[in-house]
């Protein structure tokens, strides 16, 4: 065998220069990148200290040989030539790995086979004896990487990939491969703060990953000194001896490090169920002298100050993935930025992120960005010096400069707002002065405070109590999305400031065109309701859950309509959804209330809120398509709510309901349940909604839209039409 070699290593995409620099320097020459790989020459002790040393590299690759091919058979050929009894024992095992396609071979998995059945028939032609497979943990694992027409046919040195180095048996939710957490701090500088004495502090630290990564860098750490299994252990080519010796030396290497004073490395934790974990891989990393793990709020994160140290503040917050993110992600990282320039003066800090343009959110300015991926992820590094000249914030305003009077007492910290943010600010308190007063006036606790009045502002903004609810419609596919995300988080920044509310308190949903029960389908499962009242009645609304809240605010007029007109009547609300309208019918006095909904969900919610109120005994509650079961049901009502959803073709019916379509029939069918000289009030929110005419002429029709908007959707007269009937 020859005395030097082609190598390549493979290693995350975005991570090539890095892992050329660091090659380099453990001494492969003649380096080269490509996508996500690098290759080079190198002897076999050089090999070895790529596998035991490299902090970057997926695999390391030793090249057997290079060949062109134009079809399977030449693959089969050429592999068969190699003279495996160097690398394998007769009767030992193998995995085989193929990338790539081309020259005929179309499938990997096609591909491997010809590659294991050419070494199988080498093997079994020279020895009699076939090799068995082990995809796990086999002697040798083959790699041949196919690409325009060339084969690489390659031993993997490493076994299973480097980027395991066997100290995080315990992971959280959405970790950060051990290699990728390394590039990135190699990319902040780590290594120049360490050998300075710098210190280092993780803010959102999960499992230890970075933390276990920066000591390993600081102590002099191979990463690689504890795996026990390599794809060379059983090599016919392995040279035991050299190993022994590098292995030695990096033993020593480890050992000199952790002698040394060790460095202030802390990380700090939310929640407490990753504490422990984190701990555990710190201990089986060996550096239990050199981390500690705190439990703390970012709120609460204070770096080492003292004797002027300075160092190197690092994290990867959350990218935010599911409905309603954009609130807390964005104040998160307002929070980090403010906790950045309160506590961590001179420092340097390094913020790994999905979601790059919440970091211009932070309030100071990133004088350096780097491209990484995480998996199929686009990611960015954003590299910043906490210094006062590269603040970007603006002054404070309390809420008697505002002239407004806040929703709640407690003020969220303020950063500058942009150009487009500050109007939205000025808007939402302009709205808040007019609404507020007439809120206290009438005794309103939940009232719709802004809905797209501007219309590159395409928000509703909703006030439960001390609560903010936004829905984001949304946008049209002639608008950029990136432009879109900006302004949202441009309106997510000032509404704290502008309200004067706990960014905690502020809760963001999506909302698109709506399709069959979607609208109605569970969006998180917290489970928080919140107690509300409205005209002497108590409901349940939850804010997180759900799209809707369980409460419908424009509704509020016709339900006070309903508790004025309910005394002695009986009562009747088709599609009841949480049975609000029921509630406050009861609170007037009704006779007896009847609510049918489809969704047991609801009606358990509408018996909630029924109970709340000390209402039970007189209640239905139905559950069932509400055509078929007004077509059954043979009771009279006096008075009769009907606020149909636009369309709803739920699992629990049979068609579609279409309310432009099947308003007729709905109608007629509850129509002929009204008593003599009865009431039914006919609502909906479709926009291109248009009353059949023949309704007109059968019933005593009046439409009261007009009549039906509080001042808080006077703005918005579309949000809905309303019509009484009469027989």
């Amino acid at each position: 065998m020859s005395d030097r070699y082609e190598v390549f290593l493979t290693c995350p995409k975005g991570l090539e220069t890095l892992l050329a620099e660091e090659a380099g320097g453990l001494g492969l020459e003649d380096v080269a990148t490509q996508v996500a790989a690098i290759r080079g020459s190198a002897d076999l002790e050089t090999a070895y200290r790529l596998c035991l040393w490299s902090r970057l590299a997926n695999r390391v690759l030793l090249v057997l040989k290079r060949f062109t091919m134009a079809n399977a058979e030449d693959l089969y050929q050429e592999v068969l030539a190699v003279d495996w009894q160097e690398h394998l024992a007769a009767g030992g095992s193998l995995a085989v790995e193929f990338s790539g396609h081309g020259s005929g071979i179309d499938n990997t998995h096609f591909g491997a086979l010809k590659v294991k059945d050419a070494i199988v028939d080498r093997l079994r032609r020279d020895s009699g004896q076939r090799p068995s497979i082990d995809k796990i943990n086999p002697d040798v694992r083959i790699h041949l990487r196919l690409e325009r027409g060339e084969a690489i046919l390659s031993l993997d040195l490493s076994g299973h990939s480097l980027h395991q180095r066997g100290y995080r048996l315990q992971q959280g939710a959405a970790p950060l491969k051990e290699n990728l957490a390394a590039a990135v701090l190699i990319r902040t500088g780590w290594p120049r703060i360490a050998a300075e004495g710098g210190a280092l502090a993780d803010p959102m630290c999960g499992v230890g990953t970075f933390l276990v990564e920066a000591g390993m860098i600081a102590a002099d750490i191979a990463p690689n000194l504890r795996r026990e299994r390599w794809g060379f252990s059983n090599w016919l080519g392995h040279v035991p001896a050299l190993w022994k010796r590098l292995h030695a030396e990096a033993e020593e290497r480890a050992a000199a490090g952790l002698a040394r004073p060790p460095l202030w490395i802390r990380g700090y934790e939310a929640d407490p169920r990753l504490i422990q974990p984190a701990r555990n891989n710190i201990e089986r990393a060996g550096l239990g002298e050199w981390v500690r793990v705190y439990q703390g709020e970012l709120a609460t994160f204070e770096p080492r100050t003292d004797k002027g140290q300075s160092g190197l503040v690092i994290c990867n917050p959350p990218y935010g993935e599911r409905l309603g993110d954009e609130a807390s992600l964005l104040y998160l990282y307002q929070n980090l930025g403010e906790r950045l320039r309160q506590a961590c003066l001179n420092w340097e800090a390094g913020v790994f992120t999905g979601a790059p343009e919440l970091g211009k959110r932070m309030g100071i300015r990133s004088h350096k960005q780097y491209a990484f991926w995480n998996g199929a992820l686009p990611c960015k590094l954003l590299l910043f010096k906490v210094q006062p000249q590269q603040f970007v914030t603006g002054e404070r305003r309390s809420a008697e400069e505002r002239d407004v009077e806040p929703v709640a007492a407690k003020p969220a910290e303020s950063a500058r707002l942009s150009e487009g943010g500050q109007m939205f600010a000025n808007r939402l308190q302009k709205n808040l002065k007019t609404l507020g007063k007439w809120a206290r006036r009438e005794g309103v606790e939940c009232y719709r405070l802004y809905d797209a009045d501007m219309p590159e502002y395409a928000l509703a903004v909703d006030l439960y109590r001390d609560w903010v609810h936004v829905q984001e419609y949304a946008p049209p596919r002639s608008i950029d999305p990136d432009k879109a995300q900006a302004r949202l988080l441009d309106a997510l920044a000032a509404i704290p400031q502008a309200l004067g509310v706990d960014t905690a308190k502020v809760v963001v949903k999506r909302r698109e065109r709506q399709t069959g029960t979607r609208q109605y389908q569970r969006q998180a499962a917290q489970g928080q309701f919140m107690e509300v009242t409205e005209s002497g009645v108590k409901l349940l609304v939850n804010l997180t859950d759900y799209l809707d809240t369980g409460l419908f605010l424009d509704h509020r007029p016709l339900r006070l309509r309903i508790q004025r007109e309910a005394a002695g009547k009986r009562f009747l609300n088709l599609f009841c959804y949480t049975a609000t309208a029921t509630v406050h019918a009861a609170k007037g006095g009704a006779r007896s209330t009847t609510s049918v909904d489809l969704s047991k969900t609801y009606l358990d919610w509408a018996r909630r809120n029924l109970a709340l109120n000390g209402f039970s005994d007189k209640q239905r509650l139905e559950q069932g398509d509400v055509m078929d079961w007004l077509a059954a049901d043979r009771g009279e009502y006096d008075l009769i709510f009907i606020d149909p959803p636009t369309f709803s073709n739920s699992k629990r019916m049979e068609g579609v309901f279409d309310v432009q379509r099947d308003h007729v029939r709905l109608l007629d069918l509850a129509m002929a349940r009204l008593a003599k000289g009865g009431v039914l009030y006919f609502s909906n929110n479709f926009r291109k909604f248009q009353l059949d005419e023949g309704l007109v002429e059968r019933y005593k029709v009046e439409e009261i839209s007009a009549q039906t908007l509080d001042p808080d959707f006077a703005r918005n007269p579309k949000i809905h039409r309303a019509w009484r009937f009469g027989l």
